[in-house]
């Protein structure tokens, strides 16, 4: 049997071995079944330097450059929120625009719609609000697609650039095979006007 500085031990190794900039929360340590003591040492651990928290209950092993600590993106931490919470979640318009690059505006309020608990969830000087949606809201299979459906939904087709098609282009170009199956999927999913847009976009990509 276990003995709480074993499991402590366990912990504090789990951490030592993960990549810089890995995020933590309790229920990542689920499997030594003892939440209090587990959330006693990530708290020790932040006193010692070895963890930061980021928000609560959600902690990085700190990834570090000259410039200071490499702090995630609050996008990665909404992730890690979710993934604790067993939801799905989808950033609004100004959140997805920001994530793609689509706008330099760092919105205070990163706002997601999720299917599991709506919250607010503090981070830093800024918020991440999660909304309830219905599960209909959730039907894409691939990550990228929909975030840039919903950015080009925020824009509007009126404000649809050269520069933000020169962008998309990037983007769906970097998207790895896995991504690539899924966008005709979530294609049909979206506007008229999007479909139109995206669809020479892929075929040019993909084909």
């Amino acid at each position: 049997m276990k003995t709480e500085d074993n499991i402590a031990q366990i912990i504090k190794d789990r951490i030592g071995r993960a990549d810089e900039g890995r995020l933590f929360a309790i229920s990542d340590f689920e499997d030594l079944n003892n939440d209090s003591l587990v959330t006693r040492t990530l708290s020790r651990l932040q006193k010692e330097g070895m963890v930061l928290r980021v928000a609560t209950g959600i902690y990085v092993n700190p990834k570090k450059t000259r410039f200071g600590v490499l702090q995630p993106t609050i996008d990665q931490i909404a992730q890690k929120i979710a993934e604790r919470d067993k939801a799905q979640i989808m950033p609004t318009g100004d959140t997805a625009l920001n994530i793609l690059g689509l706008s330099t505006q760092v919105p205070m309020n990163a706002i997601y719609i999720t299917n599991g608990t709506k919250r607010q969830v503090k981070v830093g000087n800024r918020n991440i609000i999660f909304k309830s949606a219905v599960q209909k809201n959730f039907q894409y299979k691939g990550k990228l697609l929909p975030l840039i459906i919903i950015a080009l939904k925020e824009l509007g087709e009126s404000r649809v650039s050269d520069e933000v098609k020169d962008r998309i282009v990037k983007l769906i170009s970097e998207s790895d095979a896995e991504e690539r199956a899924t966008m005709m999927h979530d294609l049909y999913l979206s506007p008229v006007w999007i479909k139109e847009l995206l669809l020479p976009i892929i075929k040019t990509v993909t084909e």
